[in-house]
């Protein structure tokens, strides 16, 4: 495959096939004629770069992949790309290949496998029964983020995950000594790993003696370390020559034979597919059958439970939100991470696989469910996630939860902190999982905390990626509609900006004006003359400018609340232009953050009112009128249009 598409990562490939071979043939429990089967066991490669090895495997399993696939390798519109795609291959549980977060997103299904058993299980039926393995290499051992995962999931005593780690001591700029000394070994027992050796890679005895022991060990995760030879059987194996080029025809076949396989390429015997229909797919539909057994009787018997199971596999979340609304009058005040955490108290009573988290932020984000216990090994039916400070973790963690499916999962920090987690935000995107981040301390109204605690450019940031939602509303009304978006997404995840300080409740949303992402928040009074557009806590400087224009005579100003950039852009050219005429030039965009983005709504006759420096340290209501943020600077900034 990879010497036909002269593209590819062929040493790990080969190093860890006798491995995969072992664990998919011997213990995986899948069935790839329903691939999707809730309670098959899961599978990450983390180490993405080897997807050759894992297409292969899929192959032969008998998922939907054919030899053709196969022979389209890396190639444009294929089903076998570059790195394992989870809406592209038939088989593949994650996306991966940016290493470090693989293994995170195996301890996500873990813990989404213990919350769902711990809370649908029945003395008398396990619907929910089933391990999660990851494949890794070097390189997941030295990504900070790998570490931050694996220590908490030794925290939790996730038992039924198990990780089999190719240690061929090579990376792609040389040998593995380079840049890396430390024992492994001792780092996962300290982090309450069961740690198994396997002195050898290709002794396929020893790798199933190895697998059984960590599925013998019901309270730690377990590491198999196993010893290989990149590119085994190449010239140049056993050095990173062979990491991540092609090996060539020539040496190709050399290589082939030295496994004692002389046929031409892409030919398979069928004693292979035997093997493979044997031991993997008929293994797997004896277990699959025995499953759905058990779901008829579970629908029968608990009918009740298994409505709430289907619901959640099925991702169907709601909010209901009218009698939450009565709680946010008209004209009240109150910080949008406070309203924040009262419609998460109503999101979790209608929506009992819902769950909520923050890196060690829980009292300042506003995430915790009231009357709902920590998830922890002495209770995995516990909705309050605790990361502890480990953000880039959490967000890797939440997305494999997610890929499990049947819970819903919302977490966050400060804005600023998004910086930590934003390669784990960007899987997210890529793999349309509706992942919901709740980011508070949204601008420089941090006040005293200064600059390293206020966010600027992060707004832009999370904005420029595809697919990623972001709301940041203005008010409690905008906050309940935001939120209803969140919990109904089934493809995008959301990132929810909350004020720390106080704002008027003032703009009478309705969902509808929410969902389109801009709307008219206040009317012109006179013929349209300008339009100022804020979003967030701005709207309401906004609004109070217009009233000072007003009075000053000017009476054809129109305020736009705009909480998403991106639902807006998706309207239609009619609702664009109703609510931002193209006609009228003079407008102001008023957000504190950085401009970038803006000058799209405002055109090059206008201005944006923005933060173009780090923010300052000092009380909020002071750094706010130091960077002009008053209705007297509004004011005049509109007026000089």
């Amino acid at each position: 495959m990879i010497n036909k598409a002269k593209s590819g990562h062929p040493g790990m490939a080969i190093g860890s096939a006798p491995a995969l071979y072992t664990l998919f043939t011997k213990e995986l429990k899948v069935f790839p004629e329903v691939s999707k089967w809730q309670n098959r066991d899961r599978f990450v490669l983390a180490s993405g770069h080897a997807s050759a090895l894992l297409y292969s495997l899929l192959h032969l399993s008998g998922y939907d992949l054919t030899m053709d696939d196969l022979k389209q390798f890396r190639q444009w519109n294929s089903r076998t790309p570059g790195h394992p795609e989870i809406n592209v291959t038939d088989g593949v549980d994650a996306s991966s290949g940016p290493l470090g977060q693989g293994i995170p997103m195996a301890i996500g299904m873990a813990m989404a496998e213990k919350f769902l058993a711990e809370k649908f299980n029945k003395e008398d039926a396990d619907i929910v029964d089933h391990y999660t393995y990851a494949l890794c290499g070097d390189g997941d051992m030295q990504e900070g983020v790998t570490y931050e995962a694996s220590s908490l999931a030794g925290h939790l005593s996730l038992g039924k995950l198990i990780v089999i780690y190719d240690a061929n001591n090579v990376t792609l700029d040389g040998p593995l000594s380079y840049s890396f000394s430390e024992d492994v070994k001792k780092r996962y027992e300290a982090m309450n790993w069961q740690v198994i050796e396997v002195s050898d890679g290709e002794d396929t005895v020893s790798l199933h003696k190895a697998i059984k022991k960590a599925k013998r060990e019901t309270f730690k995760p377990s590491i198999i370390i196993m010893k290989t030879v990149i590119g085994r059987g190449s010239k140049n194996e056993g050095t990173n020559a062979v990491h991540g080029a092609p090996l060539g025809s020539e040496d190709g076949k050399n290589a082939k034979l030295s496994y004692g396989f002389d046929h031409d390429e892409f030919f398979v015997p069928e004693e292979v597919y035997d093997d493979f229909k044997d031991n993997v797919f008929n293994r797997g539909k004896r277990a699959y059958s025995k499953w759905e057994s058990t779901l008829e009787e579970y629908k029968e018997k608990y009918p009740e439970d298994y409505k709430l199971y289907n619901d959640a596999i099925e991702g169907r979340f709601t909010l209901a939100y009218d009698e939450l609304l009565k709680q946010f009058p008209y004209g009240s005040a109150e910080a949008t991470r406070n309203v924040s955490l009262k419609i998460i108290q109503e999101v979790a009573a209608q929506n009992p696989t819902f769950l909520s988290g923050t890196a060690d932020l829980a009292s300042s984000t506003k995430t915790t469910i009231a009357n709902e216990n920590r998830y922890s090994c002495e209770d995995y039916s516990g909705r309050n996630l605790y990361f502890g400070i480990r953000e880039f973790a959490m967000v890797a963690i939440m997305n494999g939860m997610t890929l499990h499916k049947g819970v819903k999962i919302a977490a966050g920090g400060f804005l600023v902190f998004s910086d930590y987690f934003k390669a784990a935000a960007r899987m997210a995107c890529l793999m349309e999982l509706p992942i919901i981040l709740p980011l508070s301390h949204d601008s420089i109204a941090v006040g005293e905390d200064g600059p390293t605690h206020q966010p600027v450019e992060q707004l832009a940031m999370l904005r420029s990626m595809v697919g990623m939602r972001v709301l940041r509303p203005a008010d409690a009304n905008e906050m309940c509609a935001a939120w209803k978006l969140a919990i109904e997404s089934t493809k995008n995840p959301t990132a929810l900006i909350l004020t720390r300080q106080g704002v008027d409740n003032i703009t009478n949303a309705t969902f509808e004006n929410v969902s389109k992402g801009a709307y008219v928040v206040s009317k012109e009074e006179t013929e349209l003359s300008g339009i100022i557009i804020a979003s967030g806590s701005e709207v309401g400087l906004a609004v109070k400018a217009q009233k000072a224009l007003f009075e000053q005579g000017d009476r054809g100003v129109r305020v736009v609340s705009m909480p998403s950039q991106e639902l807006f852009d998706a309207q239609s050219v009619e609702y664009k232009e109703s609510v931002l005429p193209n006609a009228t030039r003079k407008r102001l965009a008023v957000e504190m953050a950085s401009p970038f983005g803006w000058h799209k709504y405002v055109g090059l006759d206008g201005k944006v009112l923005s933060v173009n420096t780090f923010g300052a340290s000092a009380p909020a209501s002071k750094v706010i009128e130091e960077y002009g943020f008053t209705v007297d600077n509004v004011v005049e900034t509109y007026r000089s249009l």
